[in-house]
């Protein structure tokens, strides 16, 4: 498993498709690793140098103390597409991962030829909210908050019609290490980039699921707004739309990054 060591620590990665094909960065959501794009990886492998990786205090990323900010996870991209000699690439976040991607298509442009948001928005959630969580998470573990996150993720149909899937998340959200969980809460509740998204000059799509009660549509068409010539994609899913609509949210993807 590939690793780099990096100015905070190691951060963990894969890598797959042609060495020469353009290069497509993936970032998380909250709560999961980097095999939440297994349903997408195989199908953009075949036309593009596909980066995943752990987002710090994710997976088999370091973790290190927190709180964390957006703009901290937005240098450990930078920093790692400097350590694997990627001046260029495409980028698609999800939820916390596309607030990296807004960060990123603002401060470090050049390095992006696209962004593509998802399930996201410039701001997501209040203070009291997020207050709530961490508390629930310190006390009780992330066995504490799993039940809800499933039922915000996903819609009913889907959670009674796919048990693979839902176990699947189940699993990535109670094996995300409690302090790197916790730091970055604490990084999504602190952002705030409403005032920022008019800055962003890139190319971008907007993936919003129809039924997202964290990331509402509403929130995805403020950000088409706000965005000077961006897309937006609706979805039949709720938050986690590239696992819920897997199919769609891969066309879709491909369709636009190869526009």
């Amino acid at each position: 498993m590939p690793f780099f060591q990096l100015n905070w620590g190691s951060i963990h990665y894969e890598l797959s498709g042609p060495k020469r094909a353009p290069a497509l960065l993936l970032s998380n959501s909250l709560g999961t690793d980097l095999a939440m794009w297994d349903l997408q990886t195989s199908a953009l492998s075949q036309e593009f140098r596909v980066v995943r990786y752990d987002t710090r205090g994710h997976g088999q990323s370091a973790v290190t103390p927190g709180p964390y900010t957006i703009d901290q996870l937005a240098d450990d991209v930078m920093e790692l597409l400097d350590s694997l000699k990627l001046p260029e690439v495409y980028f698609c976040g999800l939820s916390m991962g596309g607030m990296i991607g807004m960060t990123l298509a603002v401060r470090a442009a050049h390095w992006l030829r696209k962004v593509v948001l998802c399930s996201t928005a410039p701001k997501i959630g209040t203070g009291e909210t997020w207050n709530t969580r961490i508390d629930t998470v310190r006390k009780g573990g992330m066995a504490a908050v799993v039940d809800g996150v499933l039922q915000r993720w996903y819609t009913a149909d889907f959670r009674s019609k796919s048990p693979q899937a839902i176990e699947s998340t189940n699993q990535m959200l109670l094996h995300t290490p409690v302090e790197g969980y916790l730091a970055c809460c604490a990084a999504v509740r602190d952002a705030d980039l409403r005032e920022t998204l008019s800055g962003i000059r890139l190319p971008t799509l907007i993936i919003t699921g129809a039924h997202d009660p964290v990331t509402t549509p509403a929130d995805g068409h403020f950000m088409e707004n706000q965005i000077s010539g961006a897309s937006y994609l609706e979805l039949p899913a709720a938050h986690l739309c590239n696992i819920e609509a897997a199919a769609a949210f891969t066309s879709e993807l491909c369709a636009f990054l190869k526009a």
